[in-house]
C-alpha cells in the first residue's frame, strides 16, 4: 500500500474580534421591554419572555408552587382545554415551554414565522387566562411527589439536595429545593396557583426577546397587538432575589449513607463571584474551564487520567443574583472515596501561580474562539438576552466577556483565582459510610455522618376535592 506523506499541518489561527448579536429595542405600551435579534436564515423564530419573580416570594409553606403553576400554564384557559390547547399547538407547529429559576419565570416559544401571530396569542393567552383546573393541578401535584421521590434515590440528585441544605443558611431560600418539599408540596392546592399567578405574573419588569430571521415581519407591530390584552400592574413589586447566604457551619463534610455503594458522589463548593464582579466576568469563565470544565483540565487530568478514580468531574464558577459559588462534582470509585477526596481537594486549594501559562491561555482560547458557536441560534441567542435581563444586565455583558477573554492576561485570572479561595470547603459525599473514618483522618474539619432518607411506603396520591393531598 502506497504511502501517502501528510500535508503540513494547519495553523489555528487567533480569535477575531466578535460581537453577541446587537438587539433593536421597543417598549411596549404595557411597560414590557422587547429586544429583537434579526438572525437571517433561521426561520425558526425563538420567543423567550423572563418574569422576575424571584423564588424568595413563594408562600414558605407552599414552596413548589412556582413549580406547579408553570407546568401548568398550558393546561386550560378560559377559551380552551388542556386538550383544546395542546391540538392548537400542535397543528401550527408550535412548541411552549415554561420554566422557573432563583431569578424568576421563563416562557418560551419557539415558532416558524408565518405562525408568529398565532403564537404570540396562545402565548397571551396562557400569560393571562390560565385556569388550573383542579385535575390537572392535582396531576402535576403527583408528578412532583413522584419526582422528589426520584431526587432522593438518585445519588447526584441526593448530594445536591444535602449540598445547598449544608451551604447556604437555612432561612435563605436557596437552602431548600426549588421544586419544593414533600411537605410543602403536598398542601398546594388548585386556588393556591391561582393565588400565585395572579400575583406575580405581570409586564412590569419583564423582558421578551424575539430572535430569528425577522426580514419583512412587523414585529413590534404584532406584539403590541398581541400583548395589549396583558395590562400593567403599576403597584407589582416583585420579591427581592435570595442572598445566598452561607451557612455559619458550612465549612463541614456531610457523608450519606449508601450500605454497599460502589461509587460515591461527590460535591464541593464554596463562595464565588457573581457576574458583576469588579474583575470582570472573563477570568472566570478561563479559570473554570482550565480548572475543571474539559476532559483535559487539571481536576480530569489528575483524577481521570492520571490515577483512574472517576469517568469524569466537573467544576467551574456558577454565579447567582448575589455573588455566586464555585462548585465541583461528579461521582468516583467507590474503594477510592478517601483518596479521590484527598486529591480533589488537593487540587481545589491551589493557588494562583500554580497555574501555568500555558494552561491559562488555552483556556482563554477555547472560550474565544467557540462563543460564535454557542451563540449561532436564536435559542441561545433569545435565552441569553433574557437571562441577563432577569440580572438587569444587558447583551452588551456578552461581548464585554468574550473581549476579555481574548486579550486576558495570564496573572488577572490568577488574581480572580486566590480572591475566592481560602473559605473551607463544603464537602458532600452520597456512599458507603465505612469511609467515615478515612475522611475523617484527612484532617479536612468535622466530618458528619447522616442515613439515606427514607421515602413513604406508600405514594401520596390520592386527594381531596379541594386539591390538597388526603
Amino acid at each position: 500500500m502506497r504511502q501517502v506523506a501528510a500535508g503540513p499541518r494547519p495553523e489555528v489561527a487567533e480569535p477575531a474580534p466578535w460581537s453577541f448579536p446587537e438587539p433593536s429595542r421597543a417598549t411596549l405600551p404595557n411597560g414590557l421591554r422587547v429586544r429583537a435579534f434579526d438572525m437571517p436564515g433561521q426561520h425558526v423564530l425563538s420567543i423567550q419572555l423572563g418574569i422576575p419573580a424571584p423564588l424568595a416570594g413563594e408562600p414558605r409553606d407552599l414552596e413548589g408552587v412556582a413549580l406547579i403553576m408553570v407546568r401548568c400554564l398550558d393546561l386550560g384557559t378560559q377559551r380552551h382545554t388542556a386538550d383544546e390547547m395542546a391540538e392548537l399547538l400542535a397543528r401550527k407547529g408550535i412548541a411552549l415551554h415554561s420554566a422557573i429559576g432563583e431569578r424568576g419565570v421563563v416562557v418560551q416559544v419557539d415558532t416558524i414565522s408565518r405562525n408568529l401571530p398565532a403564537a404570540l396569542d396562545l402565548l397571551v393567552e396562557c400569560l393571562t387566562e390560565a385556569t388550573f383546573p383542579d385535575a390537572e393541578v392535582r396531576r402535576e401535584v403527583r408528578h412532583r411527589l413522584a419526582d422528589i421521590g426520584q431526587d432522593r434515590a438518585d445519588p447526584g440528585s441526593l448530594a445536591s439536595l444535602h449540598f445547598i441544605e449544608t451551604y447556604f443558611d437555612q432561612g435563605d431560600r436557596a437552602s431548600r429545593p426549588a421544586g419544593g418539599s414533600r411537605e410543602t408540596v403536598s398542601r398546594i392546592s388548585a386556588q393556591d396557583v391561582r393565588d400565585y399567578y395572579a400575583r406575580v405574573m405581570h409586564p412590569d419588569g419583564a423582558t421578551l426577546a424575539v430572535a430569528g430571521d425577522l426580514t419583512g415581519i412587523p414585529w413590534e407591530e404584532l406584539l403590541e397587538r398581541a400583548f395589549r390584552s396583558w395590562p400593567s400592574n403599576p403597584d407589582h413589586r416583585p420579591a427581592p432575589a435570595p442572598r445566598g447566604l452561607r451557612a455559619a457551619h458550612a465549612g463541614r463534610i456531610v457523608l450519606v449513607d449508601r450500605p454497599g455503594a460502589v461509587q460515591t458522589e461527590l460535591q464541593v463548593g464554596g463562595p464565588g463571584p457573581g457576574r458583576s464582579d469588579e474583575l470582570g466576568w472573563g477570568p472566570y469563565q478561563v479559570l473554570s474551564f482550565a480548572v475543571g470544565g474539559a476532559p483535559q483540565a487539571r481536576i480530569d487530568r489528575v483524577l481521570r487520567e492520571e490515577r483512574g478514580y472517576t469517568y469524569g468531574i466537573r467544576a467551574g464558577f456558577r454565579p447567582r443574583s448575589h455573588g455566586g459559588l464555585f462548585t465541583a462534582l461528579g461521582s468516583v470509585r467507590g474503594e477510592v472515596t478517601v483518596e479521590a477526596v484527598e486529591a480533589l481537594l488537593q487540587i481545589l486549594d491551589l493557588q494562583g501561580e500554580d497555574l501555568t501559562d500555558a494552561e491559562l491561555n488555552h483556556a482563554a482560547g477555547y472560550q474565544a474562539r467557540t462563543a460564535p458557536g454557542r451563540f449561532a441560534t436564536c435559542e441561545a441567542v433569545a435565552g441569553e438576552a433574557v437571562s441577563l435581563a432577569l440580572d438587569e444586565l444587558d447583551v452588551d455583558f456578552v461581548t464585554r466577556t468574550v473581549n476579555q477573554v481574548r486579550t486576558l492576561q495570564p496573572q488577572v485570572a490568577r488574581e480572580a483565582w486566590d480572591r475566592h479561595r481560602g473559605a473551607p470547603w463544603t464537602v458532600v459525599l452520597v456512599g458507603d459510610a465505612q469511609h467515615a473514618d478515612g475522611i475523617r483522618a484527612l484532617g479536612r474539619g468535622q466530618v458528619d455522618v447522616v442515613a439515606q432518607p427514607r421515602e413513604p411506603s406508600a405514594s401520596p396520591s390520592r386527594t381531596d376535592d379541594a386539591g390538597t393531598l388526603a
